[in-house]
């Protein structure tokens, strides 16, 4: 029972692609409603392109392996890039993966910000003698001049 807790777990998302159905699209040859026809929609499209381009259409499978409490690996990755000229027309089909991940480490558990670097007690007395007065015009339901 506590062998089963360090089984690895297995993980695929993104993409169900065929190998047979990637390599089918031609530059020249296809267009977006093929591409469509044959991929289907993709992960995303690309939000900036050139003056005589349509966006690039995206799409991205991952598989990772994670043991008990660690974090997931990526173990397999595949980024199919398909970039459309002008006419909507396949321009190039781009097959990338595992080479594109990357490690990042943030940078200690606090984001650094502009300003004072106040400490506890800046926190809780910091304020003594900032406070405004208390204006003297207010007064009681009584007595309303104070």
């Amino acid at each position: 029972m506590l062998a089963s807790g360090c089984a690895q777990i297995r993980t695929h998302q993104g993409y169900l692609g065929e190998a047979i159905l990637i390599q089918s699209i031609q530059p020249g040859v296809d267009n977006r409603a093929s591409v469509q026809a044959t991929l289907g929609r993709p992960t995303f499209t690309s939000q900036f392109t050139g003056a005589n381009e349509t966006p690039t259409w995206y799409y991205i499978s991952r598989d990772s392996r994670q043991l008990a409490f660690a974090r997931p690996r990526p173990v397999d990755q595949m980024i199919l890039a398909v970039r459309f000229a002008g006419d909507g027309n396949v321009a190039s089909v781009d097959v990338m993966g595992m080479e594109q991940v990357a490690s990042i480490s943030p940078s200690g558990d606090e984001t650094p910000t502009l300003g004072r670097n106040r400490g506890f007690f800046d926190e809780l007395f910091g304020n003594i003698g900032r406070v405004g007065s208390v204006s003297q015009g207010g007064g009681t339901a009584d007595n309303p001049g104070g």
